[in-house]
């Protein structure tokens, strides 16, 4: 595989910082655009990577930071927005993928990896909606497009395993919306394998990829198995839609929104596959009950480096 010129947007985020690392330890050399001006982040990154301040969301950066570039990568996602109108999603999704798209034009890069999610375009929330548009948008360019839907992401310091063990720390009875929602959790280094193997290859270039594990497991079990590993005695309470969906408009006043419920309405659709991207690209998939001890303790570990340093502030 040949060193390649690389930017990414949505670099900063879960699977950003995994493939950048894995980019810039295979040789090649990565920009990260991003609107945070902060430069901890940035001495944070590995050899190979600069951080470049830029608003994503302006055409004439974009074009500008994409050109000489060989491919471009984009992650940027959200899960929650400011309001229930839609609006933020199909910013951040639909209308950033038609300035990517535009931008690439412009710069004269052909090559575009887009990160979407499993199930884009389907069911009632806003999220798999406006990834579904954005989908549209990248298949209708004439660019070498390729595009990864993945189930649930699990890995070290996620937003899944690590937050539901924080809040069963904490939380002896812990009331579960939309329990029985179905999930083929996919681990973070499978996915960065399929970007890094798309990358080079023409095979891969106008195709989509259903990226997710070999396990299927309901929100229900799989929370009752995190507590069980870390070996609490807890209990998950299933909620009937009605108060699943209170409970979805109080989490979104909570700090974070922990819960919302566009989460709530994408919950209603399972979040497994039916053809293995994965296999197409000869990657054999991580079992989530292989990975699972080793990553709670592993966060678990990092949770008590972080409170150490903490009282060493004091």
């Amino acid at each position: 595989m040949s060193n390649k010129d690389i930017v990414i947007l949505g670099g900063t985020g879960f699977v950003g910082r995994h493939l950048i690392a894995r980019l810039c330890g295979d040789g090649h050399r990565v920009t990260v655009l991003s609107r945070n001006a902060d430069a901890h982040y940035a001495r944070y990154l590995p050899p190979g990577a600069q951080r470049v301040t830029a608003d994503v969301h302006d055409g004439a950066a974009l074009a500008h930071a994409f050109a000489g570039a060989d491919a471009v990568i984009n992650l940027v996602g959200i899960l929650n927005e400011q309001g229930h109108s839609g609006q933020g999603f199909r910013r951040a999704h639909s209308e950033l993928s038609y300035l990517v798209v535009s931008a690439c034009r412009e710069a004269g890069v052909k090559r575009l990896l887009q990160m979407s999610a499993l199930n884009a375009g389907r069911g009632q929330s806003h999220y798999l909606h406006t990834r579904g548009e954005a989908e549209t948008v990248v298949k209708a360019s004439h660019l070498d497009w390729t595009i990864f839907q993945p189930s649930v992401i699990f890995g070290a310091d996620d937003g899944l395993l690590t937050r539901f063990r924080e809040l069963l720390r904490f939380a002896p009875v812990l009331p579960l919306a939309r329990a029985e929602a179905k999930f083929a959790p996919v681990y973070i280094n499978d996915v960065v394998e399929a970007f890094v193997r798309a990358l080079d290859n023409p095979a891969t270039i106008r195709q989509v990829y259903e990226l997710y594990g070999p396990e299927v497991i309901t929100l229900k079990k799989l929370v009752r198995r995190i507590a069980q590993v870390m070996g609490w005695r807890r209990l998950v309470l299933p909620l009937p839609d009605a108060l699943g969906w209170v409970q979805a408009i109080i989490a979104e006043w909570l700090p974070g929104k922990p819960f919302s419920r566009d989460n709530f309405r994408s919950l209603g659709t399972d979040s497994v596959g039916g053809i293995d991207g994965l296999h197409r690209l000869g990657i054999t998939p991580t079992p989530l009950s292989v990975r699972m001890q080793a990553l709670l303790g592993r966060a678990d570990s990092r949770q008590k480096r972080l409170n150490r340093y903490r009282r060493q502030l004091q």
